[in-house]
């Protein structure tokens, strides 16, 4: 969309990628409010490597006090807690989805976290898919792209 820079999207440097300020400030008012709703965290893609942001990200929400849920295709274990294969695998209800994967996996995670009832699809910095967007709307997700959870948080000054 190729938007202008405004404080508090993207980091610096980086574009803002809303058309206009109505429609980027629609976005990080829903952003704060899903997260300040929000309680239970399953991040997909969360890394095994401390110096990613895939794993100081959600190392960051836990602790804020958010319930991080690690869902990874291989590790058993990761930031003190059990990973889960796939979303499918959760057993437990989740709050966001957070996406920690390449714009082109978005949709496949849409899907899937349309399947398990979450409320919500954040897609992370960088991030964006329109049809991981129209999955999320069809779900009645509420959704996020090209947002750093944790920064959102941080500003907002969110914690559990």
């Amino acid at each position: 969309m190729g938007g202008v820079a405004r404080p508090g999207c993207g980091e610096a440097g980086l574009r803002c990628p809303h058309a206009t300020y109505a429609e980027h400030m629609s976005d990080a008012a829903t952003a704060e409010r899903v997260l300040s709703e929000a309680t239970t965290i399953a991040v997909v893609g969360l890394s095994r490597d401390p110096a990613k942001s895939a794993h100081s990200v959600p190392a960051a929400m836990q602790s804020a006090g958010f319930r991080v849920i690690p869902v990874h295709p291989s590790a058993d274990v990761l930031l003190g807690e059990r990973v889960y294969r796939s979303l499918a695998d959760v057993p437990e209800p989740v709050d966001i989805v957070d996406v920690f994967r390449p714009s082109g996996e978005a949709a496949e995670v849409a899907r899937g976290a349309a399947a398990i009832g979450a409320k919500s699809l954040w897609l992370q910095q960088d991030i964006v898919s329109a049809e991981a967007r129209a999955i999320a709307a069809e779900a009645e997700m509420d959704y996020v792209e090209d947002q750093c959870i944790a920064v959102v948080r941080a500003i907002a000054g969110i914690t559990r």
